[in-house]
């Protein structure tokens, strides 16, 4: 079998450039790389920053709905599973006193675990 290649002409070695390499392709190639690193290290913690926010604001909206939702079905729940003896035919009210007391009751245990605000002086 012939070999591909003319036995005059070697491989470039893979560190050293070749002597015809194209300086401009070059160049640009450098440029490409450091404009690369600093839009990196500069959009990359923004970009990061700005995902954070929107994430957060779309957990606040989602949870706060869901929150609502929660609350609704509880009332609702307490309102059907009331035994009419004991409440009477319109028990709404004990639907929303007891809701409001476990509310007060969570509230109650919270309280005292808060941080107080530290004053700054001015």
């Amino acid at each position: 079998m012939a070999n591909a290649s003319s036995p005059a002409r070697s491989a470039p070695q893979p560190g050293a450039p070749a002597p015809e390499a194209d300086w401009p392709a070059l160049a640009a190639d450098k440029i490409e790389q450091v404009v690369g690193s600093v839009r990196d290290k500069t959009t990359g913690p923004a970009l990061t920053a700005a995902r954070a926010v929107v994430y957060g604001l779309f957990a606040v909206l989602v949870g706060s709905v869901v929150a609502v939702l929660l609350i609704v079905a509880a009332v609702r729940l307490i309102d059907v599973y009331l035994p009419d003896s004991v409440f009477g035919e319109d028990h709404m009210w004990a639907a929303y006193l007891i809701l409001g007391l476990v509310f007060m009751v969570g509230a109650a245990v919270l309280w005292p675990r808060r941080r107080p605000r530290e004053e700054t002086s001015a």
